[in-house]
């Protein structure tokens, strides 16, 4: 019998992915989504200077996209007051981190992460046979102190820190990282993730100087720029490390006609600042419909807020479920004691005027499911 012959490791793993799509949750429900809420992804849309540039590169989509990223490495190091070969562009900061755990992660090899961060990290790690180690958040933040003492205590390779962070949406301000950094362990890099940034209050990007050898600092065309379908991500680091990516990435992996509409995206300030202010509104208008229903929404500095349903994750999990019912698509943390929120993307107004009429509905199904003291 002919058969593939997969290494110990891929048999070793879950046939399982960190994110069940929309689409999937659609079609096993057998009716579309009223309000798409659960994704972060910026319903706003990209500029329109970037839909015609990618509409303008339809035409030579028969070519395969620069492999070398060149305008785009050379706009954002102009951008970012770097060199290009400060600059890795990847088809996401998911892709980024595939490469990343490829590059420095083999079997055995220890990761530090938060307990409930961003799981797509650690499905590359898991991938590459690394053994994650697991702090817990502090007050809702995931904390570096912790972060860099777990990483001491195990000899970490890598450690994973999201600012601002998804799923909670809480921050800690540059500096503080900065100062943080005097405790990361020597030999350790900080994989730092800072895909919600531009919606974040002033301060909030941490101020490493791009050849520091041990931060790399993950962007995104995915949430702010409106590009989550293109999947354009990029890392600013020290340009050994960056150049190492060339030995694993995909270098045929950029879309053409993302490449043309992240260029364009990054050049429309205007844009940017109109999506900022939407999705300021958008975060008070959510913030505002959970306390009108009782709830506690946590201070968000992504384009999402979470949202303190009152009870254990088994009372978050019924309040989610009965909104997917309702047809509002939104998520919620998987790790106690987090997971006694759901979180609520920014959405347009008739989405979050939909949501505004699913929740309190939605909130007497999971009480009167709930099981009562005796």
């Amino acid at each position: 019998m002919t058969y593939p012959r997969y290494t110990p490791l891929a048999l070793s793993l879950p046939a399982t992915v960190p994110f069940v799509g929309p689409e999937t949750q659609e079609r096993q429900r057998g009716a579309a989504f009223a309000a798409r809420l659960g994704a972060n992804e910026n319903v706003f849309g990209p500029s329109p200077r970037a839909i015609a540039a990618m509409q303008a590169a339809a035409v030579d989509i028969w070519m395969y996209g620069d492999p070398e990223n060149h305008d785009l490495r050379q706009a954002l190091a102009g951008f970012h007051g770097v060199t290009p070969e400060n600059i890795v562009v990847g088809e996401g900061i998911d892709s980024l981190l595939g490469y990343l755990v490829r590059l420095m992660v083999g079997p055995d090899d220890a990761v530090v992460t938060s307990d409930g961060a961003y799981p797509t990290f650690n499905y590359h790690v898991a991938g590459f046979g690394g053994v994650l180690h697991k702090v817990p958040y502090t007050n809702d933040h995931e904390d570096p102190a912790l972060l860099f003492a777990k990483a001491a205590e195990v000899d970490a390779k890598l450690v994973y820190l999201a600012n601002p962070d998804n799923p909670m949406g809480s921050w800690h301000s540059g500096a503080d990282i900065v100062a943080a950094l005097d405790a990361l362990p020597e030999g350790c890099l900080l994989v730092l993730d800072e895909a919600y940034v531009e919606c974040a209050p002033e301060g909030t990007a941490a101020p490493v100087a791009a050849d520091d050898p041990r931060v790399i600092r993950m962007r995104t065309f995915s949430k702010v720029y409106g590009m989550a379908g293109a999947r354009v991500g990029y890392g600013i680091g020290a340009p050994g490390l960056i150049s190492a990516f060339n030995k694993v990435r995909n270098h045929f992996g950029m879309n053409r006609a993302a490449q043309a509409g992240a260029l364009a995206a990054l050049g429309d300030a205007g844009w940017l600042a109109h999506v900022q202010g939407e999705i300021a509104q958008a975060r008070t208008r959510i913030a505002d419909i959970a306390r009108d229903n009782g709830l506690s929404p946590l201070p968000s500095a992504a384009n999402f807020v979470t949202i303190d349903c009152g009870g254990d994750g088994a009372f978050a999990k019924a309040v989610l479920d009965a909104l997917i019912g309702q047809g509002i698509f939104v998520r919620m943390p998987f790790a106690a004691p987090q997971n006694r929120c759901i979180r609520i993307s920014c959405g347009t107004r008739a989405n979050l005027d939909a949501f505004a009429i699913a929740l309190p509905k939605a909130l007497a199904v999971a009480k009167a499911a709930a099981p009562t003291e005796s």
